[in-house]
C-alpha cells in the first residue's frame, strides 16, 4: 500500500460541512487501489512486506479490505485519524518505517515503483465520520473499535448526492437513523462523508462476523418509518441522489497493520502465527543411505 502525502489540504473544506458531531471529529484516511489481475500475486507480496515493515518499525496503522461483491481486485486501506495533523504524522511514520526496512529512502522508492507496476489505478480520500447520521453506535469510536476487530465482513452503501441537495438528503438520513434506533439492540450503522479526494459522497457501513450475520431478520425500513414517512423518503432520495451502490468486502489481515485495540479484539485473526515448516518425510526402515548404495564392491583377494 502506497500512502500519498495528503498534508497541506485546506481544512476549510471540512469546516464548511454541516456535521453536528456527537464526539470529537474523527477522520478516515483512505487509500484505494485496483490491482491488475495478472499482477495480483506481486501486489499481495509487496503489501505483505509493507505491513511487516510498519509492524517492526513503529510505522503507521491501517485495516485492509477487498471487495468480494462489486468491482473485482479493489483493495481499500483505512487508517483512523483524529484530525489533519494526524494524517501528516501517520504518513511520515509510514514512509519512515519503509525506509528503515529497505535500508534507505532509495530502497523505499524502489518498493513504491514495484507497487505501482501492480496496479491500474489508485486514489486517496479523507472522509469525516458523521456520528449524527450513524445509528446504534453506542459509545461511538470505542464501540466501533471492538466491532471492527471482531468482524470479518463489511457492507457499504455508497450514495452520491447531487450538488445543492445536501440538506434534503441529510434530513432523510437522520429520519432513517431515528427509525433504525427503534429496534432494540439493532445493528450499528456508521456514516461517513468524503471531504477530500472525491465528490459529495456518503457511505453507510455495517460490520458482521460472517456473511450469515446479514441474514438476521429485522423489520423493513417502511415498517419502521411508517408508510407516509417512507414514501417521502423514497421521493427525496430519488430527487437528491445520482447513484447508490452496495458492496460486500472482507478484511485482509495479512496486509493489515491494525491499531492495538482492534487487534486485541481478535489477535489470532489479525496477527496469525506463521505456519510451521513441513517436516521431511521419514525414511523407510529398509532404505540404505545414498553413500552406502554408491560404495563400490570390495575386490576379491587373489
Amino acid at each position: 500500500m502506497i500512502r500519498r502525502a495528503l498534508w497541506g489540504m485546506a481544512l476549510t473544506v471540512a469546516l464548511a460541512l454541516s456535521a453536528a458531531a456527537q464526539e470529537p471529529a474523527q477522520y478516515l484516511d483512505v487509500f484505494i487501489a485496483k490491482a491488475k489481475p495478472e499482477k495480483r500475486a506481486e501486489f499481495d507480496a509487496i503489501n505483505k512486506k509493507v505491513a511487516e515493515a510498519n509492524r517492526k518499525n513503529n510505522g503507521d496503522t491501517w485495516v485492509a479490505s477487498e471487495i468480494e461483491y462489486g468491482e473485482g481486485n479493489v483493495v481499500t486501506f483505512v487508517s483512523t485519524r483524529t484530525g489533519y495533523a494526524e494524517v501528516e504524522k501517520g504518513t511520515e511514520a509510514f514512509f519512515g518505517a519503509l525506509a528503515k526496512a529497505a535500508g534507505s529512502p532509495a530502497g523505499a522508492r524502489k518498493l513504491f515503483q514495484e507497487f505501482n507496476n501492480t496496479i491500474s489505478s489508485s486514489r486517496g480520500e479523507i472522509r469525516r465520520r458523521r456520528w449524527d447520521l450513524s445509528a446504534n453506535v453506542g459509545s461511538g469510536a470505542a464501540a466501533q473499535t471492538k466491532l471492527v476487530g471482531e468482524s470479518r465482513w463489511v457492507r457499504t452503501i455508497e450514495v452520491h448526492v447531487r450538488p445543492g441537495h445536501t440538506r434534503e438528503f441529510e434530513e432523510q438520513a437522520k429520519a432513517v437513523k431515528a427509525a433504525l434506533e427503534k429496534v432494540p439492540n439493532g445493528p450499528a450503522s456508521y456514516a461517513s462523508q468524503t471531504v477530500v479526494g472525491g465528490g459529495n459522497v456518503y457511505r453507510f457501513t455495517t460490520f458482521r462476523k460472517s456473511l450469515a450475520g446479514f441474514d438476521a431478520p429485522s423489520p423493513s425500513l417502511e415498517e419502521l418509518m411508517g408508510a407516509a414517512a417512507y414514501q417521502k423518503f423514497q421521493k427525496v432520495i430519488a430527487e437528491t441522489t445520482m447513484s447508490v451502490e452496495v458492496t460486500l468486502s472482507r478484511f485482509l489481515p495479512e496486509i493489515s497493520n491494525p491499531p492495538a485495540d482492534i487487534a486485541a479484539a481478535a489477535p489470532d485473526f489479525w496477527h496469525p502465527k506463521p505456519k510451521p515448516a513441513a517436516k521431511p518425510a521419514a525414511k523407510s526402515e529398509g532404505a540404505k543411505p545414498a553413500a552406502a548404495a554408491k560404495k563400490p564392491a570390495a575386490k576379491k583377494e587373489e
